[in-house]
């Protein structure tokens, strides 16, 4: 046990660092806070991102706050991951590779008492990195274009406080507090005719959004799930400085002016999901997701929110035929996923639609596991100034489970 806290600190201080160092790159961050994070723990990412069916018995389910009402007694699981995704941007004139790694998660939970358990969070919530050159816009109401160059960087963090409770043998209910935190920086030019307006903008994010979730067993074997997450307001402070270039010649129009910008919401959120054993070796999870972005009321320069659909789709095997024997303990995986997207560009729906597979390799005889999984996908497409983005990511997510106040038996 000493060596697996020991082994357990070397892995916060590890994950402290990356996440200070954490990067994702997407043209579509330039919108709102950035682009939303998919940061999925133990083996969720191979099955597609589903799950809110499934219990915390094995591994911390972060998709349902109410899945810690299923945890086993002294058990302490500790979860935390990263990714690895190479990317390549399409439009309809050039084509660009982009390579970067990821802190996905760092997380842990334990039962408080024989019917309920808590965790604790800390993983991204949005990714705002992008660097656009030479964008052409047209003018409103005009027969006349401009040009926007864009670089930007930042993003919030979620500070996830859950706790789930059982009711019974069958309900858990369970409930999640979420500290949201971070900033962006902007820096833009605009170039209308011969003259350019450089801005220069940090905008500071804070704010608190609660979910709630629930599961049901109707049998041993089929499991339904669903999750609530509520409207929320996150409050919004800028500093900007605007300076004018003509006739090469600069121009301070306003420096470190700290200026009044719009909050961020976050929408009503829906979820609902369902879990499938076969034949104790084979589990079918299938999740469906509606956030009503269009009820926020927000729009961008360049864009508009609107309301989204996520369909998550996962199956995983187990053959278990001798626990003596290694790869008859290891489980196999798959999913696929789709959302239509959530901002709405010139008229186009940013969709992003993935496969994936992936490996459960267990460590010891706990339930601790490495694992890994692959996914293909795509994002956007090739149509006016939008851009497409092809990606392949790697997951790799380690899991792992002590046993505590248990005396020994034999010494």
């Amino acid at each position: 046990m000493k060596n697996k806290i020991v082994l357990w600190s070397c892995f916060l201080l590890m994950s402290l660092s990356s996440f200070s160092q954490s990067i994702s790159s997407s043209p579509y961050s330039l919108y709102g806070v950035g682009s939303l994070y998919d940061s999925d723990f133990g083996n969720l990412p191979s099955i597609g991102g589903s799950g809110i069916a499934l219990p915390s018995d094995t591994f911390i389910n972060n998709l349902n706050p109410a899945s810690l009402g299923f945890m086993y007694q002294n058990h302490f699981l500790f979860d935390i991951g990263g990714k690895a995704i190479a990317t390549t941007y399409q439009s309809s004139t050039r084509t660009e590779k982009r390579n970067n790694f990821q802190f996905s998660h760092l997380a842990f939970a334990f039962p408080v008492t024989k019917n309920s358990g808590f965790s604790l969070a800390l993983r991204p919530y949005s990714s705002s990195v992008f660097k656009i050159s030479n964008l052409k816009l047209p003018i409103a109401d005009s027969q006349e274009y401009y040009y926007v160059t864009a670089q930007g960087s930042g993003g919030l963090n979620n500070l996830d406080f859950s706790y789930g409770y059982r009711f019974g043998k069958k309900l858990t209910l369970g409930a999640t507090g979420t500290f949201l935190f971070g900033n962006t920086v902007d820096d833009r030019a605009f170039l209308i005719s011969n003259a350019i307006t450089t801005i220069h903008k940090k905008t500071d994010y804070n704010g608190v959004r609660a979910t709630l979730g629930g599961q049901f067993k109707i049998d041993s074997t089929f499991t339904i799930g669903t999750t609530v997450k509520v409207p929320s307001r996150i409050k919004a402070s800028k500093v900007q400085s605007v300076a004018s270039i003509a006739d090469e010649v600069e121009t301070a129009v306003e420096t470190n002016v700290a200026t009044d910008t719009d909050d961020y919401y976050m929408p009503l959120e829906l979820g609902f999901g369902v879990s499938k054993r076969f034949k104790n070796n084979l589990n079918l999870t299938l999740d469906y997701e509606k956030s009503f972005w269009d009820s926020t009321k927000q729009s961008e320069l360049y864009g508009e929110f609107v309301n989204q659909d996520r369909f998550a789709l996962g199956i995983s095997y187990n053959a278990k035929k001798n626990i003596r024997k290694y790869w008859d303990r290891v489980g196999y995986s798959a999913g696929i996923n789709f959302d239509n997207g959530y901002l709405e560009v010139d008229k186009h729906r940013v969709n992003n639609a993935s496969v994936s597979i992936g490996l459960n390799l267990p460590i010891e005889n706990t339930f601790s596991s490495l694992n890994i999984s692959y996914s293909y996908g795509q994002k956007g497409r090739i149509a006016n100034d939008l851009i497409k983005e092809n990606y392949h990511k790697i997951s790799i997510n380690l899991s792992l489970d002590g046993i505590w106040f248990v005396k020994r038996k034999f010494e």
